[in-house]
């Protein structure tokens, strides 16, 4: 290798080798690293790029940004499926090999730790959202038309009747969310609570009332699954969606700041989204660089 080194994972010595075809970053392959027992899966990425100057332009340009994410979550994705991957924060870049066993050599004692606590467990995100108004008016309306207003009096009274109606509906929503979530949570190993998305941001049509992530063992993953199936239409007017399952990001135990900490991107389908990109300690925040 003679470019750049861009880290994606750290992980446990791998009992099969990586597929030939996995490309990421810059289309270049992944590769392992071994070091002190331990493996960083690295690919060559050219200097031009990401070097400090470079990539701080590049982190503006969001198509950019995207393309970079969804290479390096392709890497994880694909290190997910044959180990526990404790994924490093985008844009975790050093200037040679040596750059990246100094920092397996730094922080040797927390990797073993953490890989020890999430092995064979992957994370699932689960969110509700109310739908659109527009949505629910155009259902409620079909099912039931409203009587044309006769008066300016009669008016105010259906516009008092839709605001409790949609009222009501928020009510129930966040009732059934956290109902879901003290269910979840019971059932899973451990948990996390994020911050509603931004409609406006992810591109997502709805009021996001719970976003949340949920440590399950491989093993007990197929029972979470029928778990969140049984109850997503529980509730008219709200949607679940399950996604997963992921390498264990809001799990590191990392704090956002840390240089070159294991990142917590936004859910894949967030990422290439101005939201995840943007958020601290997702995609869009530049790693380590050494």
């Amino acid at each position: 290798m003679s470019g750049l080194r861009y880290v994606y994972a750290v992980c446990h010595p791998l009992e099969a080798p990586l597929q030939v075809q996995l490309t990421g970053v810059a289309g270049a392959p992944a590769k392992p690293l071994h070091h002190h027992g331990l493996v960083a899966v690295v690919s060559e990425v050219p200097e031009r790029d990401f070097s400090e100057e470079p990539l701080r332009a590049h982190l503006e340009d969001l198509d950019w940004l995207a393309a970079t994410a969804r290479a390096h979550q392709g890497v994880v994705d694909a290190l997910t499926v044959v180990t526990t991957p404790l994924p490093l924060r985008l844009a975790t870049v050093f200037r040679d090999d040596s750059g990246v066993r100094s920092m397996i050599e730094a922080r040797e004692d927390h990797f073993r730790a953490t890989l020890d606590r999430l092995e064979g467990r992957v994370e699932w995100g689960v969110k509700v959202y109310v739908e659109p108004e527009q949505s629910l008016s155009a259902a409620q309306s079909a099912a039931q038309p409203a009587p044309k207003a006769a008066s300016g009096r009669e008016y105010l009274r259906q516009r008092r009747q839709q605001t409790r109606a949609s009222e009501d509906m928020w009510r129930k929503a966040e009732t059934f969310a956290a109902r879901l979530h003290e269910e979840l949570a019971a059932f899973a190993e451990d948990s996390r609570l994020h911050a509603p998305q931004n409609p406006a941001l992810s591109g997502v049509e709805g009021r996001n009332v719970l976003n949340a992530s949920y440590l399950v063992t491989r093993h007990d993953s197929e029972e979470f699954v029928e778990l969140v199936d049984r109850v997503k239409d529980d509730v008219p007017g709200v949607r679940v969606e399950l996604t997963g399952p992921w390498a264990a990001y809001s799990f590191t135990g990392e704090t956002p700041e840390e240089p070159g900490a294991p990142g917590v991107p936004g859910e894949p389908e967030e990422r290439g989204g101005r939201e995840a990109l943007r958020e601290p300690g997702k995609p869009g925040e530049p790693g380590e660089r050494a």
